[in-house]
C-alpha cells in the first residue's frame, strides 16, 4: 500500500449521504445529509454528536459495513469504492462491542485477524501488539478471562495488526471505571505520537477537550462544527464569576452584562456573563458601587460541554 502524501488528508468526507428506505414503505430515513470534511494525517480528530447524529452510520460507512447512498470517502487517499482494498488495508475500526470469540486467546485473536488481512507469518507482530496493550502476560489465557478493561485493550491491538496509518476508536472508554480510560488515553497519545492518526467518537467531552487536535460535530445527520479544539471552546462566549462576599447575600446585583446571577449559600454569588459585553473588573467595579463587599473571585472559562449544548440545542428539531 502507497502511503498518502502528507500533504493529503487522513480521511476526506464529500457530500456524503446516507438514506435508509423505511421498512413497510413511508417516508426515507436520511442518516447523512451532505457530510463533508478532512481528517488531517497525524491528528487526534474527535467526531462528536449526540445519540442518532450519524456517527455510527458515518464509522460503519468508512469500515465497509453500510453502503452510502451518495458522496465520496477516500482513507488515505484510496476510494472506499474504486480501491476497496487498499481503504480497508488503511483503516483499523475499534467497535464499542466487544467482538471476538471467547475461547480463542489474545494471541490467537491477533494471529487469525492477521492472517484475514493477508498478513504473512513472518511479518505479523502479534507478541509485539500485546506488549504495547499490556496483556503480553495474558497470551495465553482465554480472551473470555480477560477484565473488561483488558478486553478494550484487545480490541485495540487486533485493530492495528495490519498496521493500519489510520485508527478509529468508537467510544473506547464507555463504560469503564477512571484508572483503565487514562491508561487507554495514554495508549492512544503514544499511539499518534508514533505517527498514528486517531479519529475518537466519545460522550467524555472533557477528553475530547484535552484529547483532540480538532473537533467535528454532527447533528441530525449535518456537520454543525469543525475546528480546532482550542478554537471550537473559543467560541463560548460565557464565562463565570464565584464570589465570596463580607456579609450575607439579601438583594441580588444587577448589571447589563450579566446572563445569570444567583446567590450560592449565604455568602456566595454566582455571575454568568457575556466576555463580549463585560469584563470581570467592570462587573467587580459594578458590585462594588451597588454595595457589594467581595471578598473573594474565582472565574471560570466556559469547556467543550458549554459549545456542544449550545451548538446541538440551535439545531434540534
Amino acid at each position: 500500500m502507497t502511503a498518502s502524501s502528507p500533504a493529503n488528508p487522513a480521511i476526506s468526507i464529500r457530500d456524503l449521504v446516507k438514506r435508509y428506505a423505511p421498512a413497510g414503505g413511508g417516508e426515507a430515513k436520511l442518516a447523512l445529509k451532505g457530510v463533508s470534511f478532512d481528517v488531517p494525517q497525524g491528528e487526534i480528530f474527535g467526531l462528536l454528536g449526540p445519540n442518532g447524529a450519524g456517527k455510527s452510520t458515518l464509522i460503519n460507512i468508512m469500515a465497509g459495513l453500510v453502503r452510502k447512498t451518495s458522496g465520496s470517502v477516500d482513507i488515505w487517499g484510496f476510494d472506499i469504492d474504486r480501491d476497496q482494498r487498499n481503504a480497508k488495508r488503511a483503516i483499523g475500526i475499534v467497535p464499542q462491542e466487544i467482538v471476538f470469540d471467547p475461547f480463542f486467546t489474545p494471541y490467537e485473536v491477533l494471529e487469525n485477524q492477521a492472517g484475514l488481512y493477508g498478513v504473512v507469518k513472518h511479518l505479523r507482530r502479534s507478541e509485539e501488539l500485546l506488549r504495547a496493550v499490556h496483556l503480553a502476560d495474558k497470551r495465553d489465557a482465554y480472551a473470555r478471562s480477560l477484565s473488561g478493561g483488558m478486553k478494550r485493550r484487545l480490541l485495540i491491538a487486533k485493530a492495528l495488526v495490519h498496521q493500519p496509518p489510520v485508527l478509529v476508536l468508537d467510544e473506547p472508554t464507555a463504560g469503564v471505571d477512571v484508572e483503565l480510560r487514562r491508561q487507554l488515553w495514554e495508549l492512544v497519545t503514544e499511539m499518534n505520537r508514533e505517527g498514528v492518526t486517531i479519529v475518537l467518537t466519545t460522550h467524555y467531552l472533557e477528553e475530547a477537550e484535552e484529547l483532540c487536535d480538532r473537533i467535528a460535530i454532527i447533528n441530525h445527520g449535518e456537520l454543525i462544527a469543525n475546528k480546532p479544539t482550542r478554537e471550537l471552546v473559543g467560541m463560548a462566549r460565557e464565562k463565570v464569576l464565584l464570589l465570596t462576599l463580607a456579609n450575607p447575600v439579601v438583594d441580588l446585583p444587577s448589571h447589563p452584562g450579566f446572563i445569570r446571577c444567583q446567590a450560592v449559600g449565604e455568602h456566595g454569588l454566582e455571575i454568568t456573563y457575556n466576555k463580549d459585553k463585560a469584563n470581570a473588573g467592570e462587573l467587580l467595579s459594578a458590585l462594588q458601587a451597588q454595595g457589594f463587599s467581595v471578598v473573594d473571585v474565582t472565574t471560570k472559562e466556559a469547556d467543550l460541554e458549554d459549545v456542544f449544548v449550545r451548538l446541538t440545542a440551535s439545531v434540534a428539531v
